[in-house]
């Protein structure tokens, strides 16, 4: 299960409705990369794909495709707005280190290779 607060929820339906196209979703997963070993990405998409995990939450359809899902399960996704602007922020149940950076993470599986930093 991937959730997303309320928060998040209302951040991504506002920026579908300036996509101004109703087959979009949120597209969540994670490609190899970064400092840590694993990357997020979070973008829009209109086609699902063979063994696509999709979830809702509040309204908002999630997609993650299926090598991505293992090391994304149980995440939560919120939006946080601050005085230098808003973003997502990631909490993800199966991340044991991840950079200053909050976008690359490692987990069990991947601590045994080595870091790109």
């Amino acid at each position: 299960m991937i959730t997303l607060t309320e928060q998040a929820s209302s951040k991504v339906k506002e920026l579908l409705k300036e996509e101004n196209n109703p087959k979009l979703f949120l597209r969540f997963g994670v490609q190899l990369g970064g400092c840590s070993g694993l990357t997020y990405g979070l973008g829009w998409d209109e086609e699902l794909k063979d063994g696509d995990h999709v979830f809702e939450q509040n309204g908002v359809k999630i997609v993650v495709d299926k090598d991505s899902y293992p090391y994304i399960k149980g995440t939560e996704i919120d939006y946080k707005e601050s005085m230098m602007g808003g973003g997502f922020s990631i909490n993800n149940p199966n991340a044991i280190a991840s950079c200053g950076c909050g976008s690359s993470f490692r987990t069990v599986t991947e601590a045994g290779k080595p870091e790109e930093c």
